[in-house]
């Protein structure tokens, strides 16, 4: 195997775009919820007239849809995913536009799209996402659930404390206190497995709110440890948590 050095430079010299864990095939692993998300959003896709895609990340997901409603936008908050998403997306007619994650208002008028998507949302804005839906339409989001790689965030940073925000139930009572009908709830934790040093630090750098504000510079000791101990027992396991919410406006 490469040395720790080695591998945490190749690492960091990665380069980062979109939400595209490619650099990490043969290096890491993680387990899928059975819900099947993206072919669940390409039924939908299929049935809707006006689709809203909220912080789409490089447009991933949408551009392997089967087919398009006839009208599709896609939000992104990151500069750099922007022109990432610009690039997949406008070739089939979608529209891309850039917002602020830390600012709640879409800038779209209401009651207009029948589906709203959204996966992985850093923050969701329940009471935009109420005002945009047209009565009758849904949203259907996969989120990130509460203590996601607990096990990785907690060796780099030490213990958490109890509880999360992004629990699903918190979800359920948000959706339904800005008038929404909560029609689906799941949650479920997947094994993930990092084989090498390089795949937790390339991991680390593109999934941020792992360990929020991260660099090799701050946690080199933690980042050594950890690869010595993959050197002896062997790859590291963690396990990630994601759950599923679908909500309806309800009709006038």
């Amino acid at each position: 195997m490469p040395s720790f050095d080695a591998l945490v430079e190749e690492a960091e010299r990665a380069p980062i775009a979109g939400w595209d864990f490619g650099w990490l095939d043969g290096r890491a692993t993680e387990d899928r919820p059975s819900w099947q998300y993206s072919e669940r959003v390409a039924e939908r896709a299929a049935a809707a007239s006006r689709m809203l895609d909220l912080q789409s990340g490089g447009g991933e997901m949408l551009a392997n849809l089967p087919l398009f409603p006839p009208l599709v936008v896609a939000t992104e908050g990151y500069a750099p995913n922007v022109l990432v998403a610009a690039r997949h997306l406008t070739p089939r007619g979608a529209y891309v536009v850039a917002t602020q994650d830390d600012r709640p208002e879409l800038p779209f008028c209401g009651n207009v799209f029948d589906l709203v998507t959204s996966r992985h949302p850093v923050t969701t804005w329940w009471d935009e996402i109420a005002r945009v839906l047209r009565p009758g339409g849904s949203y259907f989001s996969q989120q990130v659930g509460p203590d996601s790689v607990r096990e990785l965030s907690e060796l780099i940073m030490g213990p958490w404390p109890p509880g999360s925000p992004r629990d699903p139930e918190l979800a359920r009572r948000a959706a339904q206190q800005v008038g929404l009908s909560v029609t689906d709830v799941r949650h479920e934790r997947l094994r993930t497995v990092f084989f090498d040093i390089g795949a937790v630090v390339y991991f680390l750098r593109l999934v941020v709110w792992i360990v929020p504000g991260f660099t090799v510079v701050q946690y080199r000791d933690q980042l050594r440890a950890l690869h010595d101990q993959i050197e002896r027992d062997g790859p590291f396991v963690t396990h990630a948590s994601r759950f599923l919410i679908e909500a309806t406006k309800p009709p006038r």
